[in-house]
């Protein structure tokens, strides 16, 4: 492998990530669950300093170095966008009552003991016909979010539900960025990968099922029924609930599902919860702008207010309460200055190969079936970890392995099936990258409280690995496809 400067050795390669790491550590154990609040962002920058003198210490020049970063940066660009757009549609879509006629209706059509199945399996579906597992969370899953609170359930084991049925559409949609990435990475079509990805995909869901299921039947839910009574006499003496209101979120869908992109449908989504404000749920507006002789200015001030701001509808239900309220656009900024930090550090440890050199240290324990997948599966987490972004999670391990799994006789959906069941699903797991970081913020959970309950996406890298351990559907070329070795041919 080609490095931009000077070869690192793996211990000058590693440095700003063991540093990263005692950083993190030290920040969990001083600032608990609020080290998202600063501490982490600059943990980041701190690490990417220091990967940047190393790589200057390797002969990168600084511009160099500098326009890796805005590259990496740039890369991230419209997760950040969507991120903000995300924003200023959970806060029409609180306004308009949209959320809350979800949770109304939703707790009426789920019974409490299957909740947790049930919503990774709508999860599941939105996600399927949208090919989105942020705009399917950003939506369904904050209403599921809602209706499992309502019920009493913990909202770390409800996220987990949510995420791990997003994340299972967002893999097996024809419509999805990352479905399309992988196997174009590896050099097979977006169709045979789905097929494949269908065996190992079925077992890790298959279980993430049985055991929501089993999680729900011996749930103690304690007063839940009162609960959910009091959540839907608090919801209807407060917003008007019709079924009009379903039509937004229909018609987001619909955008999503006509392939239409991501930033312009969730921008039509906001403004049709905006509009839906308006014309539904006019006290609404007033309680939350104080205007009350003119409401044409209070629907601009409110709608406006709603998608950049902090808004806290009152129901009168302290601990309803806790579930109207939303930050806008503005609670999303935390986030987002994590995403660059993030972003900064994962630029720096590319622009002097760093990252290339501890990947390329992984690559050599591929010796056999299962060495192989499993340095694959490490290597796509690693990435997750260190460039904090899931597209590089998928691209840098796919052109890292493509000749080796070419070479030692496999076909290629074996390593797209393997990129997306590490890659894919595992980005979300990671507080700092813009998978964990958009999803905690969305969902109001933090990574690490959901970690633990997001069982399809740690399941999924597992059961690729045990399928190449026991030797599982493991597709080989013909014999006449193989390249032959070096040691072959002399």
């Amino acid at each position: 492998m080609q490095y931009p400067g000077r070869k690192p050795s793996l211990l000058i390669a590693l440095t700003p990530l063991i540093i990263l790491i005692v950083l993190l550590i030290l920040n969990v154990l001083i600032w608990h669950d609020q080290t998202l609040n600063g501490s982490n962002q600059l943990a980041l920058m701190f690490t990417a300093m220091i990967a940047a003198i190393i790589d200057m210490g390797l002969g990168i020049k600084w511009p160099a170095i500098r326009q890796e970063i805005v590259n990496t940066i740039g890369k991230a660009m419209s997760s950040i966008l969507i991120l903000l757009l995300i924003g200023t549609l959970s806060g029409t879509w609180l306004i308009s009552g949209v959320v809350p006629a979800l949770i109304y209706y939703g707790l009426d059509l789920i019974h409490p003991k299957i909740f947790l199945f049930a919503a990774v399996v709508i999860s599941s579906l939105v996600s399927l016909a949208t090919g989105s597992s942020w705009s399917t969370i950003a939506t369904i899953g904050v209403a599921l979010l809602g209706i499992g609170a309502a019920m009493g359930i913990s909202k770390p084991l409800i996220a987990g539900a949510i995420i791990s049925g997003a994340y299972f559409g967002d893999k097996m949609s024809p419509l999805s960025d990352t479905t399309n990435l992988a196997p174009a990475m590896a050099g097979t079509d977006i169709f045979t990968h789905i097929r494949y990805m269908v065996h190992t995909t079925t077992v890790s869901m298959s279980l993430t099922l049985i055991i929501f299921f089993i999680i729900g039947l011996n749930y103690n839910f304690g007063n839940a029924p009162s609960s959910v009574m009091q959540v839907k006499h608090a919801i209807a003496s407060t917003f008007t609930i019709n079924l009009w209101l379903f039509l937004v979120p229909t018609i987001l869908i619909v955008l999503i599902v006509k392939k239409m992109p991501p930033i312009p449908a969730l921008m039509i989504g906001a403004l049709l919860g905006g509009i839906a404000a308006v014309i539904f749920q006019p006290h609404i507006i007033t309680q939350i702008t104080g205007i009350k002789h003119n409401y044409l200015k209070a629907s601009y001030i409110g709608v406006m207010q709603s998608m950049y701001g902090n808004v806290s509808i009152t129901t009168g239900d302290p601990t309803v309460d806790d579930l109207f309220s939303t930050t806008g656009m503005r609670g999303m900024l935390l986030t987002v200055w994590l995403i660059l930090s993030a972003m900064m550090f994962g630029g720096t440890m590319q622009a002097g190969g760093l990252l290339q050199r501890i990947t390329e240290e992984i690559a050599k324990f591929a010796r056999n079936t299962w060495t192989l997948i499993t340095s694959t599966a490490i290597t796509c987490i690693f990435v997750n970890i260190t460039a904090s972004d899931q597209y590089l999670a998928l691209v840098v391990p796919g052109q890292m392995y493509a000749d080796t799994f070419k070479r030692m006789g496999y076909k290629p959906e074996v390593l797209s099936r393997t990129l997306e069941d590490s890659g894919t699903v595992t980005s979300v797991l990671v507080p700092w990258n813009t998978g964990g970081a958009t999803q905690s913020r969305v969902l109001g959970v933090p990574t690490v409280q959901y970690l633990p309950y997001s069982f399809f996406n740690y399941l999924s890298p597992i059961t690729t690995v045990l399928f190449a351990v026991f030797n599982i559907d493991i597709r080989r070329q013909e014999p006449q496809d193989v390249e032959p070795t070096l040691q072959e041919v002399s």
